[in-house]
C-alpha cells in the first residue's frame, strides 16, 4: 500500500489500484465526478458518504495534481459504458419488443 498522505491511499487490488480515500473504496475519481460533474458540494459528499472534509479536499488536491491522467480514466470509463449500452437492450425495451411481436 502506498499512502500519499493520511487521506489518500493507492493499494493494488483495492478499487482497481486507483487512488482512493484512505480506509474506503471511494476513489478520487468518484469524488471528482460527484463534485465537478454532478455539482455536489464538498459538504454534501462528506455527509452522504460519511467522510470528513479534509479527505474530500485531499482527493480534489490529488485530482488537480493528476488531472490529465484522471480525466483520461473518466473518459475511458464513459466510453466503455456507452459502448455497453449500445450493445445491451434494456429490460424495458426487451419487454416492449416482446409484447409487440406477440
Amino acid at each position: 500500500m502506498k499512502s500519499l498522505d493520511e487521506h489518500i491511499d493507492i493499494t493494488p487490488g483495492i478499487a482497481g489500484g486507483k487512488p482512493r480515500i484512505a480506509g474506503h473504496r471511494i476513489t478520487v475519481q468518484n469524488i471528482v465526478i460527484w463534485y465537478d460533474r454532478l455539482g455536489k458540494s464538498a459538504d454534501e459528499i462528506a455527509t452522504e458518504y460519511g467522510l470528513n472534509l479534509a479527505a474530500i479536499h485531499a482527493a480534489l488536491a490529488y485530482y488537480f495534481d493528476h488531472r490529465i491522467e484522471i480525466d483520461k480514466e473518466i473518459e475511458e470509463s464513459d466510453f466503455f459504458l456507452k459502448s455497453l449500452r449500445k450493445k445491451a437492450t434494456s429490460k424495458l425495451d426487451y419487454k416492449i419488443s416482446k409484447n409487440y411481436a406477440a
